[in-house]
């Protein structure tokens, strides 16, 4: 018996209902995304209020919540949605579709069930597709990984994490993200 697995694109991603569920498209596959918890929530927040606060007193484009994704990939198509991202003033297109291309920072906040395989493939997918910076945030050992395309950095608790030249003058204490 043969099954046909029908690849979807991410105008089919859009049009979906908008039910409880939310999806991620990789290579024109859907990925459902389960609720995350409070923690992970919290920590996301935390992040995205703070880039938010910072990109908009400095006028330095756009930064944009959980909900949002990223078009990274066509034919087949790869559709992802970070937890908090930034998008440089030069590179900030109006869409009521997903952002054609990807964030110039994406934060991706870990939760119980991503394994180590999963992580490091969409780190990977976003620098591949042009992210400068992935900042991956570790709830239960209260660490960042930073990776670039040419480096990657781990921060621990007393560290600061910083937007360095993809996010000029933005710093947030890595404490604060983890405080109850």
């Amino acid at each position: 018996m043969t099954v046909d697995t029908r690849l979807i694109t991410a105008e089919e991603l859009l049009a979906m209902p908008r039910g409880g569920q939310r999806y991620e498209l990789v290579d024109g596959e859907l990925i459902a995304m389960s609720p995350s918890g409070a923690d992970h929530g919290d920590i996301a927040l935390t992040i995205g209020a703070h880039l938010k606060q910072h990109v908009h007193s400095h006028r330095l484009g756009k930064a944009y919540a959980a909900e949002t994704g990223f078009l990274i990939g066509r034919n087949p198509d790869t559709v992802r949605a970070p937890d908090a991202a930034f998008v440089r003033n030069e590179r900030v297109v109006r869409v009521a579709t997903f952002f054609p291309g990807p964030p110039d920072l994406a934060v991706e906040v870990l939760s119980p069930s991503d394994t180590a395989s999963e992580v490091e493939s969409k780190v990977r997918q976003w620098l591949d597709a042009g992210t400068r910076m992935v900042v991956v945030v570790d709830p239960e050992t209260q660490t960042a990984t930073v990776h670039t395309p040419l480096t990657t950095r781990r921060l621990a608790i007393d560290d600061t994490l910083d937007g360095g030249d993809v996010v000029p003058g933005w710093s947030l204490p890595l404490r604060e993200v983890f405080e109850p």
